[in-house]
Formats: structure tokens, C-alpha cells, sequence
């Protein structure tokens, strides 16, 4: 199966990516053996954009799709990102966008993926202490020196985006959009189309919430038990945005997460999705739904299905470095 290529600026990739995440931290223990074949089944099903990041499992995720893709580098599109300092000291959740910083992290992101050059690399979050301006300009440093191909922001706010983008070409805004997180509509979507930032949504799937297979009897290491959608009444409220899209699933001949993963996906031609998986039996279901193609009828009913969500999707905390 080949899928076919979006334009993330422009960067080249297969119209939906794979995100890496979940493979070693926060939905249960890591299975090397498991995540590898994934890896490989994702290239194999045309697959381009791989996702990762410094932070994922302190390193342990770049080298795991280091290891992956050695064979295969060619055939990848390879983003990691770099910005939260429990990096280096995991008691820390603050984030660093200082030229030191972003320059160090670079380096050893590439050694951790056993490369020569990074394709995407994203500015995790905006650094609330440093101008945006110091932190491109230090990308874009690296893009001079051949150790970046593209640069990218993470759930950045519109002004840091213009301001970045006046600094360096900006590829790529990695921001949290599905059915139930809606943030990026409006301002920050606009500000990205206006200047030609293609928009790479994490977390498609609600965090397997919206594929109806969610158990509320979480893992006691699952992060999503800290996760405000996920806990007491709000997740038996949100439970029934997925019964309803079971019932759109069924008329539609497709999984619930089908319906919600294509919901994204039709977004836009500068839509590229990352849904994470660590298993290939998911990972077929969801290169599925990149072919899917909905009606307007269609997306004007899906999308009314997330507009009643309860709760947040992060701690208060964790919420003041969002859209930034």
C-alpha cells in the first residue's frame, strides 16, 4: 500500500504519519520486539513521518526508532523535538528554548537516533522565558549546518508563530486537534494557513479515548489517570460523544476511531496527523482511515459529536504552556 504525500510547507510526507510516543512511556511497559515490527509495518504501509521526541522515555524512544530505521533512514521522514528539561533533571517540567540549549539537544538527539541530520525538528513548547526570536535563530543555525532539515513549533499561540516565521521558514505546527480538543480552530489554524504552516495534530484519536476501547481501569503508570477527560464523572460524560460515533461508525462501515481519525484528516491538504500506536494491528486500522473521504454532511456531523467535552486535557499546570 502506498499512501499518498501532503506538504508540510515545503517538506514532503506521506498524508498520515506515526507517532512514537506510546511506545516508551505513558500507556503501559515498552515491548522493543513489538514497536520495532510496528516501525517497520508503517514504512511498509507507505508510511513516511516518523514522531518522536528527546523527552519520550528520557531518550529511550529516539533510540528505539533509531534502531528501527537504521536499515531504512532513506524511507523516513524522521521529526524528534526538544524543549523539557527533565531531559536532564526528571523531577523538572519546566522547558528551555535558549540558542545553549537548543544547540546541546540537537547533538544528542542525533546520537541517541544514530544519524547525521534531523528532518523536522520542533521546539517542543515555547520557552515563556526567552524570545522565540533566539530560539529559531537558533534552529535555523542548524539548518545551515546540515544537522536540520525543517524546523517546526509545538503547540505554539499565533503571535509565536508569526514572530517565528519572521525569523526562519516554519514547516510545521505539532498541536493536539481532534474531535474533543479544539484549540487550533480559529486564530492559530488561520495564522498557519496565512503563512504556510503545515499543521501535524497529535493525539487524533482523544488518546484511544475515541476509538471505544478505552477501559476506565487504568493502569496504575498510565498518564492518562492525571488527565482531568480521563477521571470520575467527566470520563462517564465523555463517554457518550463515543456512543455516538459508534452509531455515525456504523452507517459509515467504519471503527469509531476511523471515524474520528478521518474527521482529521479531512481537515485540510496541510493536515498531516500523527495517531500513535505500538501495535500493527491498530496501525492497519488507522492508515485505513487516511483514504477515507468524507462528505461535507458527513464532517458537519462528525464534528458536532466533540463539541460537549468535560474536562480538561491537561493538569492547570501543564495547561499554561499550551498555545503559547
Amino acid at each position: 500500500m502506498t499512501l499518498p504525500t501532503r506538504f508540510l510547507g515545503d517538506l514532503e510526507v506521506s498524508a498520515q504519519g506515526l507517532g512514537c510516543m506510546g511506545m516508551s512511556q505513558s500507556y503501559g511497559p515498552a515491548d522493543r520486539d513489538e514497536s520495532i515490527a510496528t516501525i517497520h509495518a508503517a514504512l511498509d504501509a507507505g508510511v513516511t513521518l516518523l514522531d518522536t521526541a528527546d523527552v519520550y522515555g528520557l531518550g529511550h524512544n529516539e533510540q528505539l526508532v533509531g534502531e528501527a530505521i537504521r536499515s531504512r533512514r532513506d524511507e523516513v521522514v524522521l521529526a524528534t523535538k526538544f524543549g523539557f528539561k527533565r531531559v536532564l533533571d526528571p523531577s523538572d517540567d519546566g522547558v528551555r528554548g535558549d540558542a545553549d540549549y537548543v544547540r546541546s539537544a540537537c547533538d544528542a538527539s542525533l546520537k541517541r537516533l544514530g544519524v547525521d541530520h534531523i528532518d523536522l525538528y520542533y521546539a517542543h513548547r515555547v520557552d515563556p522565558n526567552v524570545p522565540v526570536e533566539e530560539t529559531v535563530g537558533a534552529m535555523a543555525s542548524l539548518v545551515e549546518a546540515g544537522k536540520v532539515r525543517y524546523i517546526g513549533l509545538s503547540e505554539a499561540g499565533a503571535d509565536s508563530i508569526r514572530r517565528a516565521c519572521a525569523v526562519h521558514p516554519v514547516a510545521a505546527l505539532q498541536s493536539e486537534w481532534s474531535l474533543w480538543t479544539r484549540d487550533i480552530e480559529g486564530e492559530i489554524l488561520d495564522t498557519c494557513r496565512e503563512l504556510g504552516v503545515g499543521v501535524v495534530p497529535f493525539s487524533p484519536l482523544g488518546r484511544g479515548f475515541l476509538t471505544g476501547r478505552l477501559s476506565q481501569d487504568l493502569a496504575e503508570d498510565d498518564a492518562r489517570r492525571a488527565m482531568p477527560r480521563f477521571t470520575g464523572e467527566n470520563y462517564d460524560r465523555n463517554s457518550a460523544i463515543v456512543e455516538s460515533l459508534k452509531a455515525l461508525a456504523a452507517k459509515l462501515d467504519l471503527t469509531p476511531g476511523q471515524v474520528a481519525l478521518a474527521w482529521v484528516q479531512n481537515q485540510g491538504a496541510d493536515v498531516v496527523p500523527i495517531p500513535g500506536t505500538k501495535r500493527r494491528t491498530y496501525l492497519a486500522e488507522n492508515v485505513a482511515a487516511a483514504s477515507v473521504v468524507l462528505s461535507a454532511e458527513d464532517l458537519a456531523e462528525i464534528s458536532a459529536v466533540g463539541r460537549e467535552v468535560a474536562g480538561d486535557r491537561y493538569s492547570p499546570e501543564a495547561l499554561k504552556l499550551v498555545n503559547g
